[in-house]
């Protein structure tokens, strides 16, 4: 844990500072993800593992990797220094709300997307499955004991549903041999590898250290300094500073992906994100420490499904064209002025 040098610096250079530690982790997160996925796969390859295989497990999980490094590093300081994990929590559902309609939204307003009939059957109903799995148990539990929050039960119940998914993944992946993830993987030498992957997973648990300190600073120092709720003001830093930057990754990959034309990998990288989002990083961080959060989750969680489930409707027209894109631009656009006006107190929170 970094401990809260700045607490007695001027406002001025104490923001600059929390500034700094952001976009330093960010930074991390990004480059250290890419360096721990290319060597993850490198090494999936030596073993004679499907390409298939690789990019529905390592590089699926590897882009999930800096919500995870963010969340579960929330989740231990909340463990230990106690409050609401808002940026754990609100981390992956605002992730989840950017990938569908930032990520997707610039990836086909650049190159419309086809959508398969096999991701009509498997992933897009998964996806919808898991999303109002998690709504469902915030709610629903929220409203009975007045406490929202992933317990520590909903955590287990998440990473047995992800092992069971990653098992089919790689069951369905061996029955069609035949499909690649278009993915291109590197070869290097198998110790130079191993090394990649151990400073990979350093570097991403530092940003991810890092950016929580930044965000939480930053939230609890400016809300102190305009009299807002500090709560209010972590679950905003949460859902749209941390959850953008945290995104990072899928939105290069599949903005890249769609001008290249490789759209199944643009489509396929946000769902698969936002599966392993909700099912791995929510459940491991849960499983760590329970993750509690105030009210105001609960229109987040809708805003979450909702764009989900227009996703889902958008893609029964087999065909995800720019209008459609510049659709979830303009929806994100309203939600993140809500958020705003939320925090400052212009609207009430639930």
């Amino acid at each position: 844990m970094i401990p809260e040098f700045y607490e007695t610096w001027h406002i001025a250079p104490k923001l600059l500072i929390l500034v700094a530690f952001m976009v330093v982790g960010v930074f991390f997160l990004v480059k250290f993800c890419d360096l721990f996925v290319g060597a993850s796969s490198s090494i999936a390859k030596k073993l004679k593992i499907a390409p298939m295989i690789i990019g529905l497990t390592v590089v699926a999980m590897g882009t999930s990797l800096p919500e995870l490094a963010v969340s579960v590093s929330d989740s231990i300081a909340c463990l230990s220094g106690g409050g609401h994990a808002n940026v754990a929590l609100g981390n992956v559902v605002g992730s989840n709300i950017c990938n569908i309609l930032i990520v997707l939204g610039l990836s086909i307003v650049f190159t419309p997307i086809i959508v398969k009939k096999s991701s009509l059957k498997k992933e897009f109903p998964f996806l919808l499955g898991v999303s109002v799995l998690l709504v469902a148990f915030v709610l629903i539990y929220g409203f009975a004991t007045g406490s929202f929050e992933v317990t520590r039960w909903m955590g287990i119940v998440f990473v047995v549903l992800i092992i069971a998914y990653i098992t089919f993944l790689v069951l369905d992946a061996k029955k069609n041999p035949t499909e690649d993830n278009g993915e291109e993987i590197k070869d290097m030498k198998m110790w130079k590898a191993i090394l990649f992957v151990i400073l990979g997973a350093v570097g991403i648990a530092a940003g991810g250290e890092f950016v929580v300190f930044g965000a939480k600073g930053l939230a609890v120092t400016g809300a102190t300094a305009v009299g807002i709720d500090h709560d209010l003001a972590e679950s905003l830093v949460g859902l749209t500073i941390v959850a953008v930057g945290t995104s990072l990754p899928e939105l290069v990959t599949s903005v890249v992906a769609a001008k290249k034309g490789e759209n199944d990998i643009a489509l396929g990288n946000v769902i698969g994100s936002n599966i392993f989002n909700i099912l791995f990083v929510l459940g491991i961080s849960a499983t760590v420490n329970p993750l509690t959060t105030g009210s105001q989750i609960v229109v987040d969680l809708i805003v979450m499904l909702s764009v989900t489930i227009l996703l889902f409707g958008f893609a029964l027209t087999k065909k995800l064209d720019r209008k459609m894109g510049f659709v979830f631009l303009a929806i994100y656009i309203l939600y993140l002025t809500y958020l705003i006006l939320r925090t400052v107190g212009v609207i009430p929170q639930f």
